[in-house]
C-alpha cells in the first residue's frame, strides 16, 4: 500500500512538472501574450449622437478614437512582453458633454479576468460600463458618475 502511495505522489508530482514546463515553452511566454480589447456602443438612446472615445498608452502612445455609433466598437490588440506584463491603456469616453477616463487594460486587473480567450470587452451604457469575457455574460464594472 506504501509503494502505490509513494508512485501516486511522484505520478502526481512529475506530472505537475510537465504541464509547468509545457507551460514554458508555449511561444506566448516567450513573445507575450495577445489580448483583444474592445470597446462597444452600448446606448439605445443616442442614434444622433455618436459616442466618442480616445485611447491612448504609455508605451503605445496615441492608439486613436472613433465616433460610434449605436453597436459600433472600437477594438485593438494588447501583447505582453517577455514578463508577462503589458502597457495599461486608459480611454477617455465622451457622450454629449458627459466625460469618462477608465482604464481599457491593465494587464494586473485583466491578466486573469479577460479569461482563456483573453478577450476584454467593454460595453457602454447609459447607466455605466460593463465588462465582459465572452460578450454573453456583463457584469457592471462602474458607473459614469
Amino acid at each position: 500500500m506504501k509503494l502505490l502511495a509513494g508512485f501516486l505522489l511522484i505520478s502526481s508530482s512529475l506530472s505537475l512538472c510537465c504541464l509547468f514546463l509545457s507551460k514554458l515553452l508555449e511561444p506566448e511566454y516567450f513573445y507575450g501574450a495577445e489580448f483583444d480589447v474592445r470597446v462597444i456602443n452600448g446606448f439605445s438612446t443616442n442614434s444622433s449622437l455618436p459616442l466618442v472615445i480616445w485611447c491612448s498608452s504609455d508605451d503605445h502612445g496615441d492608439i486613436g478614437g472613433r465616433a460610434l455609433q449605436e453597436g459600433d466598437d472600437f477594438s485593438w490588440a494588447v501583447r505582453s512582453n517577455f514578463w508577462g506584463a503589458a502597457a495599461r491603456f486608459l480611454c477617455t469616453v465622451k457622450w454629449d458633454s458627459t466625460r469618462k477616463r477608465f482604464d481599457a487594460f491593465e494587464a494586473e486587473r485583466d491578466g486573469r479576468r479577460c479569461g482563456p480567450f483573453r478577450k476584454c470587452s467593454w460595453l457602454v451604457r447609459e447607466d455605466g460600463f460593463y465588462f465582459s469575457s465572452d460578450e454573453v455574460n456583463w457584469k457592471k464594472d462602474f458607473s459614469w458618475f
